[in-house]
């Protein structure tokens, strides 16, 4: 992933740059990894402070190691910008501000009391490990499930759409069926009934107590484990669209009509055509000139 951001100058700053803002070197992926550890620390203290045990017993510990990590993360920040060519434009960035809100709320706290939990946010920060791992190869693999989902949207709905429908018939019919003191007291409890029955999750804070009421959630149940697979089949199809449609070219092979090539291939796979019209074929134009220099041969030879 290439930042787009510049060092201030030569020497040192730009050493520090080539350290925080790349990770080509042992010691800029030192680096990287330390200060995502340092921000899972500091969430998992704040994580740990909201535990009413742990915060008695440890909570002046958690302050001043909360404080700790503050001051080296507003460190940090003081330090990017200091080796940047523009730091107002890093500031302004998605990392930047990420940056800043991690480190606004501790600062806040000597303000406004109760900031402090705000800290959280810092998880975000992780998103550099995408720098240090170079995942960056699978933005691709991810374009290809956000289409996925673009395209299977209107099905999704529709599935969504129905299962409103059946949620709500079947929350109606208990609602007259079953009586009050069951916990149906009224259309919209009973409408959290049948969504917990359909989804299979079945609480068992509200459960039909007549006969017919059971027999409609067995009903509910099983209509909720043959459709529940029904928006991931949709999905994964729409995937594996996508991809075939991503790797393989429509373009018919000139020689025998075939039209599923991968689209790096140079020959078709049946006939071993030359696929790509618009250029020659390297095998055929080696070919013709071996022939006409055996033609030429002859023909001197015949003189």
């Amino acid at each position: 992933m290439i930042e787009p951001f510049k060092p201030a100058a030569e020497g040192t700053r730009k050493r520090i740059f080539q350290v925080i803002f790349e990770s080509d070197t042992p010691l800029a992926k030192g680096f990287d990894i330390a200060l995502i550890v340092m921000i899972l620390a500091s969430v998992l203290v704040v994580m740990l402070d909201s535990v009413a045990a742990y915060r008695v017993e440890y909570g002046e510990i958690f302050y001043w190691i909360e404080w700790g990590f503050t001051l080296a993360f507003t460190l940090e920040l003081a330090v990017r910008l200091y080796c940047l060519d523009k730091p107002f434009t890093y500031l302004r960035s998605f990392y930047g501000i990420i940056d800043v809100i991690a480190i606004l709320p501790t600062w806040l706290v000597l303000l406004v009391p109760g900031a402090q939990s705000l800290v959280i946010v810092r998880v975000l920060r992780v998103l550099r490990i995408f720098r240090v791992l170079r995942l960056m190869q699978f933005v691709g693999e991810g374009r290809l499930l956000v289409d996925a989902l673009k395209n299977s949207v209107h099905q999704i709905f529709l599935f969504l759409f129905t299962v409103f429908m059946l949620v709500n018939i079947f929350a109606a019919l208990v609602f007259m069926i079953e009586p009050a003191e069951a916990g149906f007291s009224s259309i919209p409890t009973a409408v959290y009934w049948a969504i917990v029955t359909l989804t299979t999750v079945g609480y068992g804070d509200i459960v039909p107590v007549t006969p017919l009421g059971q027999a409609i959630s067995v009903l509910v149940m099983l209509i909720g484990y043959s459709i529940i697979a029904v928006p991931t089949g949709v999905f994964s199809a729409e995937v594996i669209r996508s991809i075939r449609a991503d790797r393989y070219s429509d373009e018919a092979c000139p020689g025998c009509g075939h039209d599923r090539h991968e689209r790096r291939a140079k020959y078709c796979l049946l006939c071993g055509t030359w696929l790509d019209e618009t250029t020659p074929d390297p095998r055929a134009t080696a070919g013709d000139a071996v022939a006409r220099q055996d033609e030429t041969r002859r023909n001197d030879n015949g003189a």
